[in-house]
C-alpha cells in the first residue's frame, strides 16, 4: 500500500486524464488518520491491522479522526471514496458521519453493519478542492467511554474513479503440521541444565473445584509445578453463599447477579472441603498450590490497608490455608485503583497490607512465599504515575514478595525481555510472569493456537511464568496450556509449530482424534496468531466475516458447513467431552448461518 508522502507526489504528477485509471488517486489505511482512539488503544482489531476508531463525543480527541491529502487538479470523472469500516460489537447501532471537507457524505445509524463492510459514497463535483482537502470521521453518540461502545473503526479509504474496486481482505490461515511421532514433551532440556522458570504453571478463570481438580494432571504432564486459584472462585455474597459450585456465569456476570465479594466473611465449610482436596491433589503431584484472595474487586467494602480490624478479617484465609499446609500466597489488587491520594500513597498502603499478611505468614513458616499484583500490571515501569506507584512498592514492601506482570500490554502481542527488565528495575523485586494467554474473560471465544511472540531469554530477568485461562473451556484450554508449558521449560528450544503438534498428539489417542484436534485449533487459532489481542475476539466469526466478502459466492456457505461437520467430528471423538466447546461451536454456525441471510 502506497504511503501518504507517495500519494501525495503522485497526485501533483498526474494529469486529470491519468485519473480515471482504475488505481485509486488517495488510499489510506485507518491508522493514518490523526486522532481518534488508535495510539490509546492500538491499532489491530477484528482481524484487521492499521485501523482506527472514533469514541463517542464525550471522550473529546477521541471522538473524530481526520487525514488530508493534497489535489494539484480537480479530477474530471466521478470520484467514488470507499469506506471499509464497521459499527462496535455491542447490540444498539453507533451513529457516525464521513465528511470530505464541508460535504457531508453519510451521517447517521445502521450505515456499516457489525462486521467489516466497503461501501461506496459518491463525491459531489464541488466537495474537492486545489490544494489541502480533509476527510473526517466522527462519532455522533454524545456520551460512552473511551475503550467501550459506541465506537466506529475503519480499516480502509480510497478514493478513485468508478472503475475502481476495492480488494477483499483474506484473513491468512492458519496451519498445523501433525508429527509423525510422538516426542518426549516438553522439549527436554541439555544435560546439566535447569528448567528455563523456576516457577512453571496456571492459575483458574472462576474455576469450580472441579475444574482445578481436573487440570492437576494435566499440569504434571507437562512438567508444571504451579496451580493458583482465581480470587473469582472464592467469591461469597453476604449471606456467605458461594457461587463456585453454581455456574459463575449465571451468579456473577448476570443482570442483577450477586455481584459481591464479601472478603471479610469465613469460607463456608462446603468451600473448605472443596479445596482441602485441591490441595491434596497438588501436593500428591509435586504442584505448587498458591492460594489467592482479591480484598476490593467487585466489593461493597473494599478493604482499608489502614484498618487493623479489615487487615485481621482478611488475614484470617491466609491463616486457614497455611494451617492445611499452604506455603504460596497471592495478595492481587488488579483491576482496582491506588485510592484518592495517588500512586505514591496507593503503592505504601499496599505495601503496609501485603507485609501485614506476609510477616505473620512468615512468622508461622519461614518457607512461606507471597506473590504480590500490584495495579499497575503491566507497563515498563516508566509511566509517571505507574513509576511513583512501584517506586513505593520497593521502598516500602518486603523483599522478598514475587510481583505478577504481564507484559508491556494487559495482553501483549510481543513480551520483551527488555521491558521484564526495565519494569524489574523500578519495582526492585522478583518477577513472575502473568501471561494473558490463553484467556477468554468468560466469552465464548476460544484461543487454541500456541504460545508466540515471548523473546527466548525472558527467564533471565523473570522467575516465573504463569498462564491465564479460558473460563468454561478448560479442557479445550489444555492444547495452547501445554505450548506454555514446553515454552517455560525450556525456551530456548521452543518452537510453536513443533509445540502445538506435539500438545495434540500428546492429548488425542487415534489419529482421528488428532485430526479433529488439528482442525479445530487451525478454525480457533486465537488472539495471538489472529494478531488481536482483544480477549473476547472469535477468529472463526472473524474469518466467516473476511469469507463473506470473497470472490467465490459459496465461500461463507461452506465454512459454515465446515464448522458444523466440526462439531459433528469432535463430539463423536469425544463423546461426552468439551462440552463447552462443542457450545461455542454451534452457538457460532448459528450466528454464522444468521449472518448469511
Amino acid at each position: 500500500m502506497k504511503s501518504l508522502q507517495m500519494t501525495i507526489a503522485l497526485l501533483f504528477l498526474l494529469s486529470p486524464l491519468a485519473l480515471i485509471a482504475a488505481e485509486p488517486v488517495v488510499e489510506f489505511r485507518g491508522s493514518d488518520f490523526r486522532g481518534g482512539g488508535a495510539q490509546r488503544h492500538g491499532a489491530t482489531a477484528f482481524g484487521r491491522a492499521q485501523v482506527n476508531y472514533v469514541y463517542a463525543q464525550s471522550t473529546g480527541r477521541e471522538s473524530s479522526m481526520t487525514a488530508t491529502f493534497q489535489l494539484a487538479t480537480i479530477p474530471r470523472e466521478k470520484m467514488i471514496l470507499t469506506l471499509e469500516a464497521r459499527d462496535d460489537d455491542s447490540q444498539a447501532t453507533c451513529r457516525a458521519s464521513l465528511r470530505i471537507n464541508d460535504t457531508v457524505l453519510f451521517s447517521g445509524a445502521d450505515v456499516f453493519p457489525k462486521r467489516w463492510l466497503r461501501k461506496r459514497f459518491e463525491i459531489p463535483a464541488n466537495a474537492l478542492k486545489v490544494g489541502e482537502n480533509t476527510i473526517t470521521i466522527s462519532n455522533l453518540e454524545p456520551t460512552g467511554p473511551s475503550g467501550n461502545p459506541p465506537w466506529f473503526m475503519v480499516a480502509r479509504c480510497t478514493i478513485a474513479g468508478e472503475a475502481y474496486q476495492m480488494p477483499s481482505v483474506r484473513m491468512p490461515e492458519y496451519r498445523v503440521t501433525l508429527p509423525d511421532q510422538i516426542r518426549e514433551f516438553p522439549e527436554p532440556l541439555p544435560a546439566g541444565q535447569s528448567p528455563g522458570f523456576a516457577i512453571r504453571g496456571t492459575k483458574g478463570w472462576a474455576w469450580t473445584p472441579e475444574q482445578y481438580l481436573a487440570e492437576i494432571p494435566i499440569l504434571a504432564k507437562g512438567r508444571m509445578n504451579f496451580l493458583m486459584n482465581c480470587y473469582l472462585s472464592l467469591f461469597i455474597d453476604q449471606e456467605g453463599r458461594y457461587s463456585g459450585r453454581e455456574s459463575f456465569q449465571s451468579v456473577f456476570f448476570a443482570p442483577g447477579g450477586r455481584q459481591e465479594n464479601a472478603w471479610w466473611l469465613p469460607l463456608p465449610d462446603a468451600v473448605k472441603e472443596d479445596y482441602i482436596k485441591i490441595f491434596k491433589k497438588a501436593k500428591e503431584h509435586d504442584i505448587y498450590f498458591c492460594f489467592a484472595v482479591h480484598p476490593q474487586f467487585a466489593s461493597s467494602r473494599p478493604l482499608d490497608p489502614n484498618s487493623e480490624k479489615d487487615i485481621d478479617n482478611y488475614y484470617q484465609h491466609f491463616d486457614w490455608a497455611q494451617k492445611q499446609g499452604i506455603q504460596w500466597f497471592s495478595i492481587t489488587l488488579d483491576d482496582v485503583s491506588w485510592g484518592i491520594h495517588g500512586p505514591a500513597i496507593g503503592g505504601q498502603e499496599h505495601s503496609k497490607l501485603v507485609n501485614a499478611v506476609f510477616e505473620r505468614l512468615r512468622k508461622n513458616d519461614p518457607e512461606a512465599q507471597m506473590i504480590f499484583c500490584p495495579v499497575p500490571y503491566w507497563g515498563d515501569g516508566t509511566n509517571p504515575d505507574d513509576r511513583a506507584y512501584l517506586e513505593a512498592i520497593a521502598e516500602n514492601m518486603h523483599e522478598d514478595v514475587f510481583i505478577f506482570w504481564t507484559g508491556k500490554e494487559v495482553v501483549p502481542q510481543y513480551m520483551r525481555t527488555e521491558d521484564a527488565r526495565s519494569y524489574r528495575n523500578v519495582v526492585q523485586r522478583r518477577l513472575i510472569i502473568w501471561e494473558n494467554y490463553p484467556v477468554n474473560d468468560a466469552t465464548a471465544a476460544i484461543h487454541l493456537g500456541p504460545i508466540i511472540g515471548r523473546d527466548v531469554d525472558l527467564n533471565t530477568v523473570c522467575y516465573g511464568y504463569v498462564s491465564n485461562p479460558m473460563y468454561l473451556h478448560n479442557e479445550a484450554n489444555r492444547i495452547p496450556l501445554l505450548t506454555c508449558a514446553d515454552y517455560a521449560w525450556n525456551p530456548h528450544a521452543y518452537d510453536p509449530d513443533r509445540s502445538i503438534g506435539q500438545a495434540i498428539m500428546h492429548l488425542a489417542e487415534t489419529q482421528s482424534q488428532r485430526e479433529v484436534l488439528k482442525a479445530l485449533v487451525e478454525t480457533y487459532p486465537g488472539t495471538l496468531i489472529a494478531r488481536d489481542t482483544r480477549t473476547g475476539f472469535n477468529t472463526a466469526l472473524a474469518r466467516f466475516d473476511a469469507l463473506l466478502e470473497d470472490e467465490d459466492p459459496n465461500a461463507a456457505k461452506n465454512f459454515i458447513d465446515f464448522v458444523a461437520d466440526l462439531a459433528n467430528r469432535l463430539e463423536k471423538e469425544f463423546p461426552g467431552r468439551y462440552p463447552e466447546t462443542l457450545r461455542t461451536l454451534r452457538t457460532d454456525v448459528r450466528q454464522m448461518q444468521n449472518r448469511l441471510r
